[in-house]
């Protein structure tokens, strides 16, 4: 449950997604080391994408890498 609220906030803070949703439960499981049933406790974190989220990601992705360079010049220099 830590985590998954740490990656949700650190998308709100940093204007990549918006919360939409959060839902909370409880599911039940069998422990196995005591072979009971034991109720375990579950949340759901529904985000959208922010309306910064996509000049965001274009703003960091990495540069394009640069063309190969043809055969034919290759060819050239041997």
């Amino acid at each position: 449950i830590t985590t998954v609220v740490t990656i949700a906030e650190i998308l709100k803070n940093n204007g990549l997604a918006t919360e939409k949703k959060v839902l909370t439960s409880t599911v039940g499981m069998k422990d196995e080391n005591k072979g009971r049933f034991i109720q375990k406790a579950k949340i759901e974190i529904v985000l959208g994408k922010s309306e910064k989220f996509d000049s965001l990601m274009t703003a960091s992705a990495p540069a394009p890498a640069p063309a190969p360079a043809s055969e034919a010049a290759t060819k050239d220099n041997d």
